[in-house]
């Protein structure tokens, strides 16, 4: 079972892990597998540890992060045939696996443009971790599973927002000295469900603080991070199954994946100033597109609550406990959606 693809920077390559813990590096053109990274095993053991996630850096450089908590980075200009990888460094950011890895924004003095810091989420913690220096924060336990990340460039020197399993994002503004210092903001996006995954839209849609998320059941959220903070609107992925990808493409298009089906949005245009109704649908099944006049909006629920601090008044806490996924057959009801069922 492949997980978490990556591509070179240049293009050339693509990096699958597998449950089997091996990373295979293929050409992007051919398919062709060009080389095996076997990932170390880890415990008494030497049971196989699976990668949780993966980045490639640079044409040189591989982050790689695994069940296990450890984050690895590999050298790709050493041999890297399967009996010799061996990582370059290793650290371990978190004692439970990592969830999310996000960059954070390269020094004004970087002379290559990468990310040597990377803010990362594992079980109840938050941790960023310099692949040169090492681990320089880890955050205390938030008595809760954070599960997504990302930055929102551009705003507070890069402001870092975390998901969490009770469906609110933790703020943090002036990135990673704000989260150093506990200057911390929370908003509810919907409380009581997982927000699996969080990917910025400033870039592509009109708010330059809105941020998509994707949650547990099958819904995609967007919401503003900045003073107005608040959910702004919401669109449904699939009835059952939990928004397990998102991203947007250079065109502005939001596409979004989870269970069997992958789904392209398009841009709308009657309504440019909403992020969430300038998101029109196309529906597509087994290769057949059905266009259907009009455009379905669906919007927010609830209009989102901030808080800050910690939570500690609150009664009860529930146990936490892992990510799971939501199981049964989806079924589209965009319209306007192009939609690609059994890829599973």
């Amino acid at each position: 079972m492949a997980t978490e693809p990556s591509t070179r920077h240049d293009g050339e390559n693509l990096f699958t892990g597998g449950s089997d813990g091996i990373v295979k590096v293929a050409a992007t053109e051919t398919g062709r597998v060009n080389g095996k990274i076997a990932i170390p095993s880890s415990g008494p053991d030497d049971q196989s540890d699976p990668p949780t996630l993966l980045h490639a850096l640079s044409p040189q450089s591989l982050l790689l992060a695994t069940d296990s908590s450890a984050l690895y980075l590999f050298d790709l200009r050493t041999d890297s045939t399967f009996r010799n990888s061996k990582p370059q460094q290793t650290y371990h950011p978190h004692y439970d696996y990592i969830s999310s890895l996000t960059p954070l924004a390269p020094s004004e003095t970087s002379t290559s443009g990468h990310s040597r810091q990377w803010f990362s989420t594992g079980g109840p913690t938050a941790a960023v971790t310099d692949i040169r220096k090492g681990v320089i924060f880890e955050s205390d336990d938030y008595e809760e599973e954070l599960l997504s990340s990302t930055v929102v460039s551009g705003q507070d020197n890069g402001r870092i927002v975390a998901g969490s399993e009770k469906g609110f994002v933790r703020i943090w503004n002036e990135g990673v000295k704000g989260l150093m210092h506990g200057k911390e903001r929370r908003l509810y996006v919907e409380k009581g469900e997982t927000l699996d995954v969080i990917c910025p839209a400033h870039d592509r849609l009109v708010e330059e603080d809105l941020i998509a998320v994707g949650l547990g059941d099958g819904t995609v959220s967007f919401a503003r991070t900045g003073k107005k903070s608040g959910v702004v609107g919401r669109v449904r992925h699939d009835e059952l199954e939990a928004v397990a990808a998102l991203g947007f493409d250079p065109d502005g298009r939001m596409i979004t994946g989870g269970g069997s089906t992958v789904k392209v949005w398009e841009k709308g245009t009657e309504s440019p100033g909403n992020a969430a109704d300038s998101m029109d649908e196309d529906n597509s099944s087994d290769g057949e597109t059905d266009e259907v006049d009009g455009v379905s909006h669906h919007e927010a629920e609830q209009s989102g609550h901030e808080e800050s601090g910690d939570e500690s008044s609150e009664a009860e806490k529930p146990k936490r406990k892992k990510r799971k996924r939501n199981k049964g057959k989806g079924k589209n009801i965009n319209n306007h959606v192009l939609a690609f069922k059994g890829m599973d």
